[in-house]
């Protein structure tokens, strides 16, 4: 495949017993690192947009495909995809840059890994940008079973409109990983559920959550109750938000960046 336009080269890195796939831009920048986390079923492509406007703003930007999405590792065992492998894989790229904490975005699956992340190693978050997936509290029902009361049987979400190109990546993308590895994210909810049991519910980092008001996953009326110090905002768009209206993604992103 020729070297996509405007992206960063790939860099293979070993973490946590595995390797990822990263692109990392603005490396001129360090010191300032933002971590940029993809959703399912997605790519760190799904950031294009945003990878230029976090460079000129200042920010070391690193963009894994996470484990089982692209070209990053793709283990076997269903509970290699729980919480504290996913939040495990963040902490390592951090060791590998040489950085302590960072600010971390999140979009769809990626934004619970990274609302995870707050809670169980909250020194290693500056601060939390979250796209479409509001935090979600660990009630008393396993959250398999709580995703079926609420939801029922899913319908398509609708796809965001793509040049030639994007659509390249996430088909070869996904013709070479399958879906296999993104699926065990969600055969480990309800371990996540159990993992989750003991630790305190209040996400301490500010942070930024930014719906997308045509999306179906409704915006959470308690969200300042676990993450107090959250900024909220919307946008008129579907659930993916950052490739359907990129330039309002990113005046929101950076505005409150620079707060």
């Amino acid at each position: 495949m020729a070297p996509l336009t405007n992206f960063p080269t790939p860099q293979t890195i070993s973490v946590n017993s595995i390797t990822l796939e990263v692109f990392e831009a603005g490396a001129e920048n360090a010191g300032n690192p933002i971590v940029l986390c993809h959703g399912w079923p997605e790519h760190a492509y799904s950031w294009r947009y945003q990878i230029p406007a976090l460079v000129a703003a200042g920010y070391h930007v690193i963009v894994p495909n996470q484990r089982g999405f692209g070209a990053s590792s793709r283990p076997e065992a269903v509970t290699d995809y729980d919480i504290t492998k996913l939040t495990g894989d963040l902490l390592s790229l951090l060791d590998h840059y040489g950085y302590d904490d960072a600010v971390f975005v999140g979009h769809d699956w990626g934004a619970n890994n990274v609302w995870c992340l707050a809670l169980l190693h909250p020194a290693s978050v500056r601060k939390i940008i979250n796209l479409a997936l509001p935090y979600q509290a660990r009630g008393e029902v396993p959250w398999i079973t709580f995703m079926e009361s609420a939801f029922g049987r899913q319908r398509p979400l609708g796809d965001p409109l793509m040049t030639e190109e994007a659509l390249s990546v996430f088909v070869n993308a996904f013709e070479r990983s399958g879906f296999t590895g993104g699926i065990n994210w969600y055969r480990n909810l309800d371990r996540n559920w159990k993992i989750l049991e003991s630790v305190d519910p209040i996400i301490k980092a500010p942070s930024l959550m930014i719906y997308g008001e045509q999306d179906m996953i409704p915006q959470s009326d308690r969200l300042s109750h676990f993450v107090p110090k959250v900024d909220v905002e919307s946008l008129p768009c579907g659930h993916w938000i950052q490739q359907e209206m990129p330039e309002e993604t990113n005046r929101l992103i950076l505005n409150w960046l620079a707060k």
